[in-house]
């Protein structure tokens, strides 16, 4: 029997926050600086996502749920980033921008998928967060079905307690991420989720299971929480209510590539779950779930509800081909949990030639696995004009699906990718050398708010198919 998720759209999520951008500097490293004994980095990419409570509200909107994010930046080219990949991503911003002062920056330099340095770029704000308009009737929490309290320790929530009184009067439950030993500043909230190395800078470390779960009632009756959930990495969770017995889950097995952004994945998908409607036990498996596709994956990442549905329902798509999209969601699933980099370009290809090979070739060098999408027949004949297509859709995806450097392929009606892309969330998104600049690429905004990559393939000189429709016409040889 399929298993079924929550319906997502009927959530209405507020996070509140410390919102900052991460910014990640990748590239190879093959000698040892001369002039101290580091590795030398040669950059090929500079690439930004949100970051804090950006990429919490970041994953629950990846789930199709409703969420309004509230926080401070600074009034800066890098707020104005954050603001617009947040947006594209379907998020709805009430970001404060302070004037004189500085987003938070955290900087990465990776290479070969290992995180090498982190450099961080950050000020105090000097204005106070005020949540007293959010807190008053009618203000926002009127309007939402949970409230998340993302705290980085970086100001927003230095007094947390007006929101929670507020959102518990109105029976909004309040999830949080602590920060620091003081949990009694929480105090009323519904949930924390604190990862192990929080939970016992609290408690003290726990030799057992039996004594985790002691001390966690302990805190959930000294702090009025309905439940805490400590997020305990190979070993699973753990979450222990105030009423019932404690419930153990086991992490999910894959190999673990990064966990960057899980704690926020787990606070997201708690909260979008509880918010649409399941029961905290239900929230809590598909939280595991969604933990465990996470850490499967590089970088900080969003999980979407096919993911949860198919990792869930433990469905296995086709290995090639051309696909249906519901195939392909499966198949994406299983290629993630292997680990495997997903690859993602589109466009008419109503005519295959050797450039189309030469940049499909180079597109699947840039990861493991490569997904072509291929306009239908009605969206081409708008984009190309008359007397297009030449040749049916099915056909174009049919040798598209025989060339090796092609894993799927997959048909859509759009006249653009968008869709697809906030639904398939690649890794990378590539597109052919015709295009000077990445921002001229349809989809590349919505690609990095979820921590994705954007490329431009080379061209080969001399190919391209309305010159070579042009030759067939005119007679002349090509």
């Amino acid at each position: 029997m399929e298993s079924q998720l929550p319906d997502f759209d009927r959530a209405r999520v507020l996070v509140v926050g410390d919102i900052m951008l991460d910014r990640y500097c990748e590239g190879e490293v093959s000698r040892v600086s001369p002039e101290a004994p580091v590795p030398v980095v040669t950059v090929d990419s500079l690439r930004d996502r949100p970051g804090g409570a950006g990429n919490v509200a970041l994953a629950i909107a990846a789930l199709g749920a409703h969420v309004r994010l509230i926080g401070q930046t600074g009034d800066d080219p890098d707020a104005t980033t954050l603001v617009s990949m947040l947006e594209a991503a379907g998020v709805t911003c009430g970001i404060e921008r302070l004037a004189g002062r500085d987003t938070t920056v955290k900087l990465r330099v990776i290479a070969r998928r290992q995180q090498l340095l982190r450099l961080d770029f950050e000020r105090a704000p000097e204005a106070a967060f005020d949540p007293m308009p959010l807190a008053a009737p009618g203000g926002r929490l009127a309007a939402c079905t949970a409230l998340v309290l993302s705290d980085y320790a970086k100001g927003v929530l230095h007094d947390p307690q007006p929101l929670i009184r507020a959102a518990r009067a109105a029976r909004v439950p309040v999830l949080v991420d602590p920060k620091g030993p003081d949990f009694t500043r929480y105090r009323g909230a519904t949930l924390l989720t604190p990862n192990l190395r929080e939970f016992e800078a609290v408690t003290g470390v726990c030799a057992t299971e039996a004594e985790l779960e002691a001390h966690a009632r302990t805190l959930v009756a000294d702090l009025q929480l309905e439940a805490l959930l400590v997020t305990r990495a190979e070993r699973g969770m753990t979450l222990v209510r105030a009423d019932g017995e404690a419930l153990h889950l086991p992490a999910r097995e894959r190999e673990v590539f990064d966990v960057t952004g899980a704690g926020d994945t787990v606070i997201g998908v708690l909260a979008a779950a509880l918010a649409a409607g399941a029961d905290l036990r239900e929230a809590t498996v598909l939280a595991n779930i969604g933990a465990g596709l996470a850490v499967g994956r590089f970088g900080a990442v969003a999980i979407s509800a096919p993911e949860l549905r198919q990792a869930l329902a433990g469905e296995a798509g086709p290995e090639r081909g051309v696909v249906s999209l519901e195939q392909l969601q499966a198949a994406l699933s299983q290629a993630r949990a292997r680990g495997e980099r997903v690859v993602f370009t589109n466009g008419c290809f109503d005519l295959l030639h050797a450039g189309h090979v030469s940049y499909l070739e180079q597109a699947r060098r840039m990861g493991d696995r490569l997904v072509v999408a291929v306009n239908g027949d009605a969206s081409l004949a708008r984009l190309k004009g008359p007397g297009r297509p030449l040749n049916a859709q099915h056909r174009r995806m049919a040798v598209l699906a025989g060339l090796a450097a092609v894993d799927w392929v997959v048909g859509f009606d759009d006249d653009t990718p968008e869709a697809l892309l906030q639904l398939l969330q690649p890794e990378v998104l590539v597109k052919g050398g015709d295009y000077a600049r990445k921002e001229e690429i349809v989809g590349w905004q919505i690609v990095e708010a979820y921590g994705g990559e954007v490329r431009i393939a080379e061209q080969l000189p001399g190919a391209s198919t309305s010159a070579l429709v042009d030759s067939i016409i005119g007679g002349s040889k090509y």
